[in-house]
């Protein structure tokens, strides 16, 4: 008999594709789902979309989706799931003439791809790669083949979320691209093979956007928001740029655009990936005049700004709020109908008995709150 770690879950998630990602939401979607049927929400703008993950949960369910992300990644994923009106047999014959390319010597192999030597990842120059070269041969291939092909926008994007997704497949990383690991994970020696994603024709006419938060909102009006934003660390020894969303995965950004940009550091970041340009401020570290963390004051804007009934908001024990900061925010901004708790370490989720007692929890680390919020 197997019992579930998610007891008395009304609402199964239904299936999603995405890649390794740090704040991925994949455990939490029949939660978020099950809080967005308490409301009886039909349409929701998810502001920071991310993998898509919760975007192709609620549009499957039959929701009206609004995705938004200042990741131009993201953005393609959600043109994919969200936008594209074509059926899986359509894309084979595409899917397969990009499977069926040599490879080829590039700007991606020179830059990302390395020889299985000894299984270490590192490489003559000292650094280590994110892909082997039998990999990255063949997706400077597939990569200038898709730019070659007369596509539109969607076909474009569908093609590149299955490139991304192979290559999310056999990677030599622990889910992100501000390091690489010193010997070559098993599936890197796999040969990466393109499927055509999980495609999702809608009856609604969802919309994506890739921008930030704050130019979208005087624009949204939905039955429902459900916002992770992408929270900066609450260690105070830690780097930023070892948090910002920006660095973790600024290959995907490469891919997409194959702009073939400045890089530096060891991992050969993106130069507009650097602290000074890429960072949120949702991820900000620092304290603005005021006194208050900037993070915070962001969070605050943007429960404020919001013009949907109900916000459903997931916060990390980690971030910069403290509980009892957060706590304030919600209460000024609205109604607090339910908290919900997920302890990582337990991997349990439970129901806060009070909407008010998370902020007295006696184990404030690694745990994930989700928030469901009526505004006032």
């Amino acid at each position: 008999m197997n019992l579930s770690l998610f007891p008395d879950i009304i609402v199964d998630a239904p299936h999603t594709e995405g890649i390794k990602y740090a704040g991925s939401k994949l455990r939490l979607l029949p939660h978020i789902l099950q809080l967005a049927q308490k409301v009886q929400a039909r349409s929701v703008i998810n502001g920071f979309a991310g993998t898509t993950r919760v975007s192709q949960a609620f549009a499957r369910m039959g929701y009206r989706v609004i995705a938004n992300d200042i990741a131009v990644w993201s953005k393609i994923f959600g043109l994919c799931y969200l936008k594209n009106k074509r059926d899986a047999a359509y894309y084979q014959p595409l899917i397969d003439h990009l499977n069926t390319l040599p490879g080829k010597d590039g700007w991606f192999t020179e830059q990302y791809g390395g020889l299985a030597n000894g299984g270490t990842s590192a490489q003559p120059d000292g650094f280590k790669k994110p892909w082997q070269i039998h990999n990255t041969r063949k997706l400077d291939a597939i990569r200038d083949e898709i730019d070659a092909l007369n596509l539109d926008e969607i076909e474009k994007s569908v093609l590149l979320t299955s490139l991304i997704l192979a290559l999310d497949r056999v990677d030599n990383t622990l889910g992100h691209f501000a390091s690489y690991l010193s010997d070559w994970s098993p599936r890197s020696y796999d040969t990466m093979r393109l499927q055509v994603p999980a495609l999702i024709i809608s009856k609604h006419e969802h919309q994506v956007h890739c921008n930030d938060i704050f130019d979208v909102l005087d624009n949204v009006e939905t039955d429902l928001a459900y916002y992770d934003p992408p929270y900066g660390s609450n260690n105070e020894k830690m780097p930023p740029s070892r948090v910002r969303y920006a660095a973790y995965y600024h290959l995907w950004t490469t891919i997409c655009l194959n702009d073939r940009p400045e890089l530096f550091g060891k991992v050969n970041r993106r130069a507009d990936s650097s602290d000074g340009i890429a960072g949120s401020m949702f991820e900000e570290f620092r304290k603005s005049d005021s006194g208050k963390f900037i993070a915070v004051e962001a969070i605050e804007r943007l429960l404020t700004r919001t013009k949907s009934k109900f916000v459903i908001l997931s916060y990390s024990s980690g971030g910069r709020a403290t509980a009892e900061e957060l706590d304030a925010i919600l209460t000024d901004t609205g109604e607090m109908i339910e908290c919900l708790k997920l302890d990582h370490r337990r991997n349990v989720m439970a129901t806060m008995r009070w909407t008010h007692e998370w902020v007295r929890d006696d184990e404030p680390e690694n745990q994930e709150y989700l928030f469901l919020i009526a505004k006032s």
